[in-house]
């Protein structure tokens, strides 16, 4: 028997405010703000048996099938400097189970900030959220990580004939199901609500009004060397 959940607000029906709209000063001087757990749990429900008891401490068969058709997951991590999320995608089962308590996440090519490693190195504490296209469940990992450049861990997770030159080891310490509200919410799957591209400013104009002093020609440039290093 699985959860069923009443149809998401369809989002003509939510008002959204313009960011430009929004001054600076929106928040109340006297805002009030919870800053205590028996506050925060006084307002909600007491958590059933079925969230408080489900964490795993090792990876099985149905993590392990979750991880094995996953194309995508958010990696999170804390350093001094404050705390970063990012995206990660491949193909299915790139999240490599090394063992029960053990994966390996590859990194690929990309802009090089390296925001999360930094992080790691200092903090080796992560997260993972991992995602199913069509799966309104998602999997929830924490435990510590490791970069490491072993080619004996890195060999299996080569792509169009090339292995990734790090890969993060995640020690798996915690790892849970994640009910679907979220996602039954915001119709993350369904078609009929995806935006249309077309409606944003492209990727390079959003990093002209982002990036002090890019000049056109100089955004073409970086475009064309990002372009040539390609996915892998």
């Amino acid at each position: 028997m699985s959860d069923a959940y009443p149809p998401a607000v369809d989002a003509g029906a939510v008002s959204a405010v313009p960011v430009s709209a929004v001054p600076l000063s929106a928040v109340p001087a006297d805002a009030r703000f919870i800053t205590d757990e028996a506050a925060l749990r006084a307002l909600h429900h007491a958590p059933m048996s079925r969230a408080t008891d489900k964490v795993l401490g090792a990876l099985d068969k149905h993590c392990r099938a979750i991880l094995t058709a996953s194309p995508f997951c958010v990696l999170a991590t804390q350093g001094p400097g404050g705390a970063d999320v990012s995206p990660r995608g491949d193909p299915p089962g790139f999240l490599r189970v090394i063992d029960d308590t053990n994966l390996l996440l590859p990194d690929r090519v990309g802009n090089n900030r390296f925001d999360n490693y930094a992080n790691i190195l200092a903090n080796p504490r992560v997260g993972l959220l991992v995602f199913v296209p069509g799966m309104e469940e998602t999997l929830r990992i924490n435990g510590t990580g490791r970069i490491t450049d072993d080619p004996r861990l890195l060999a299996a997770s080569a792509v169009q004939g090339r292995a990734p030159k790090i890969g993060l080891l995640i020690q798996v310490e915690e790892a849970f199901v994640h009910c679907a509200k979220a996602l039954v919410r915001s119709r993350l799957w369904d078609p009929e609500v995806r935006a249309d591209r077309s409606q944003f400013a492209s990727y390079p104009q959003m990093l002209r009004d982002h990036v002090s002093g890019l000049t056109e020609e100089e955004n073409e440039r970086q475009s064309r060397i990002m372009a040539q290093r390609g996915l892998y």
